[in-house]
């Protein structure tokens, strides 16, 4: 895969930043096949970003924090419609169509998916920046401490909070990266 070219890892950097005549637009994806879609689009040139968050995955009693698309079936891609022959994206493997109306593909409004990149980490996962503080009270939104309340102890610079939560009739000190706490 090449620098800048939005790929399966979602490089959320200057490859995606548009030129004069490009616009974003939204593909949709075959189910559970947005990544796929995203590096055959990567193969015949286009860049494309497939938005990520964290999420607790619970399968045969086990729970697992995975990377998931934040819009399922849908990825973005960059076309210059003056240049690109867009309809070869509908034949894509991985990708069911483009978003048309009245036939041609509609853009997404300006400043939309640049929010997304500029809130995303280098493997394309979101980051929900709350605007913690501390004492406020929060809850653990993924890993083995999901649905969890308790109070915000601590707070770094690098992205990791210190959570004082209630387990078993008492307080247990827990640390965590920033992105899997919400206030509550």
């Amino acid at each position: 895969m090449s620098a800048g070219v939005g790929s399966a890892r979602n490089s959320a950097a200057s490859g995606l930043v548009l030129a004069e005549e490009e616009r974003w637009y939204v593909a949709r994806t075959l189910p559970q096949r947005e990544l796929r879609a995203a590096q055959q689009l990567a193969n015949q040139g286009f860049r494309s970003f497939v938005p990520r968050y964290w999420k607790n995955r619970r399968h045969a009693r086990k729970v697992e924090t995975v990377s998931v698309p934040l819009f399922p079936r849908y990825i973005f891609t960059i076309l210059d419609r003056g240049r690109h022959r867009w309809r070869s994206i509908n034949g894509t493997f991985g990708v069911d169509r483009l978003i048309t109306y009245g036939g041609e593909p509609q853009p997404v409004p300006r400043g939309v998916v640049e929010s997304l990149i500029a809130a995303a980490d280098p493997e394309g996962n979101i980051q929900f920046d709350f605007h913690l503080r501390q004492g406020q009270i929060v809850r653990v939104t993924a890993g083995p401490f999901a649905d969890f309340v308790g109070e915000l102890e601590h707070l770094d610079d690098n992205g990791r909070v210190s959570v004082l939560l209630e387990i078993m009739g008492g307080r247990m000190r827990v640390a965590l990266p920033q992105s899997l706490v919400a206030p509550s």
